[in-house]
């Protein structure tokens, strides 16, 4: 859809539904032009924020809604756009009213209602044969004298949209269409269209160099591809870039370990990791971003046959690392581990690597809040602080040298699981193990991804919590 602004005032003639939006300190009901609109807010109780209504207008009815907000923190904001996102979405056109708020808390409102409006609209039904699209193709946002900000806002929203639909768009896509392959040439397709770099590494470079990721790969009949997509948005384009690697595992059976079939067909979401990387750095383009940005995506099959991983094999990292693959269904890190092995060559800045990692990260932190965890504590809390203004939450997890001893083999350098208990720290701690080199943070996001039930489908995170640490970095 689309989003504008209009350095003027809403008029209530104005062509298309109206949305007035206020704070409980300046209502609608006392200062709106809109007699309509001042009633609907007069009638709000304590605890209510949105109201919504139709009137005649010229023989065909008029939508008009109110928004009153208790405050302009992100979280109130968001919670009544959401709201008002299910109303807006029926409407052809939708014009709000920003006429009470300064130049911050107009931008703040702005961007949170055009998110709102942007993913209340997203479809993914291109399977298919009857398409149903929303409604709603375009905001205008009455700015007056903010229309700069509000603006500037608006590009925002929009990048961060553009995204959180690919990466839901990748989420969603049958495994059957988004094998490793299919995700390369997205990825190609986007850096071509975007004017920026990608290097598509295949099945050779990473039989001979990878052989931890190779030993996941060689179970299926896809070929496994290693992506690079390099961005030089910074003034110093030799600066030390951020590079995000995720996960790209287009379908996880669990290989030899295979897992249970009830819900096994949710396992193409376990390359959102990618999804969410290619998604971030797409974004963080369209946004021109200052900064020097790389992403890496390891992508392959999980896939039980004559060739796959077996329990007890050994196999060599990129790093020299021998590792001793115990369950084959723990196959993410043996791609990770060589994709932030590969991402040493850049000197980086940070690394973050992005994954649906482990089942266990549910059991800590449920389907609302990533895990995070790293070996910088700068690092840590710029994303902490990123996941808190974009409300993409994530919480800290520890990584203390104690959980090291969980990660013990008689026969290799490493297990690729650790004895039992705390299975998404040990995880994370397998992989420091690669990342000794450069600052580094990893989230999981197996609870984050997707949503299952009823309203089933990829989230889009976390385009906005990475979006947020990009536009901060120095």
């Amino acid at each position: 859809m689309k989003f504008s602004t209009k350095a003027e005032k809403l008029q209530p003639d104005t062509a298309g539904a109206l949305l007035y939006i206020c704070e409980k300190a300046c209502p609608c009901s006392e200062n709106s032009d809109n007699e309509t609109a001042a009633l609907l807010c007069g009638s709000l109780e304590e605890d209510q924020a949105f109201a919504e209504t139709k009137i005649s207008e010229n023989g065909a009815l008029k939508a008009v809604a109110v928004v009153r907000l208790q405050d302009t923190k992100r979280e109130t904001v968001a919670k009544a756009a959401a709201e008002a996102a299910v109303w807006a979405q029926k409407q052809e056109l939708v014009n709000v009213c920003l006429a009470p708020f300064n130049q911050e808390a107009a931008a703040l409102v702005a961007e949170v209602f055009a998110l709102a409006f942007g993913n209340a609209v997203y479809r993914f039904d291109r399977y298919k044969k009857e398409a149903g699209p929303a409604k709603l193709a375009r905001a205008e946002f009455f700015s007056g004298q903010n229309s700069q900000a509000v603006q500037t806002a608006l590009t925002l929203a929009d990048a961060q949209l553009y995204g959180m639909a690919l990466c839901k768009d990748l989420g969603n896509a049958a495994p059957n269409e988004c094998t490793p392959g299919f995700l390369a040439e997205t990825a190609k397709k986007q850096a071509k269209k975007l004017g920026v770099t990608a290097k598509i590494l295949g099945k050779d470079y990473i039989k001979k160099h990878m052989g931890s990721f190779w030993s996941v790969a060689k179970g299926s009949k896809q070929k496994p591809y290693l992506i690079e997509l390099s961005y030089f948005g910074a003034e110093n384009k030799e600066a030390a870039p951020v590079v995000l690697v995720g996960k790209g595992i287009t379908f996880d059976s669990g290989g030899i370990s295979l897992k249970p079939g009830l819900n096994m067909d949710e396992m193409k979401y376990d390359m959102c990791g990618a999804a969410g990387v290619i998604g971030t750095f797409c974004a963080a383009v369209k946004l021109k971003l200052p900064v020097n940005l790389i992403a890496i995506v390891p992508t392959c099959e999980n896939m039980p046959s004559g060739g796959a991983n077996k329990p007890g094999d050994i196999v060599k990292s990129m790093k020299g690392l021998s590792i001793e693959v115990l369950n084959t269904d723990a196959e993410g890190r043996l791609i990770l581990c060589d994709a932030l092995t590969y991402a040493e060559q850049f000197k980086p800045k940070a690394v973050i690597d992005v994954a649906t990692l482990t089942g266990a990260c549910i059991v800590a932190l449920g389907h609302d809040v990533s895990g995070l965890m790293g070996n910088n504590q700068e690092l840590v809390d710029n994303l902490l602080a990123a996941s808190r203004e974009s409300g993409d939450q994530a919480w800290q997890l520890p990584l203390f040298d104690t959980y090291k001893e969980q990660l013990k083999s008689n026969f290799a350098d490493l297990p690729n699981i650790g004895s039992p208990g705390a299975g998404t720290i040990t995880a994370g701690t397998f992989l420091s193990y690669f990342t000794e080199s450069y600052p580094w943070a990893h989230l999981d996001i197996a609870g984050t991804a997707w949503k299952s039930g009823k309203d089933k489908g990829a989230t889009g995170r976390p385009v906005p919590l990475l979006l947020n640490y990009l536009r901060k970095v120095k």
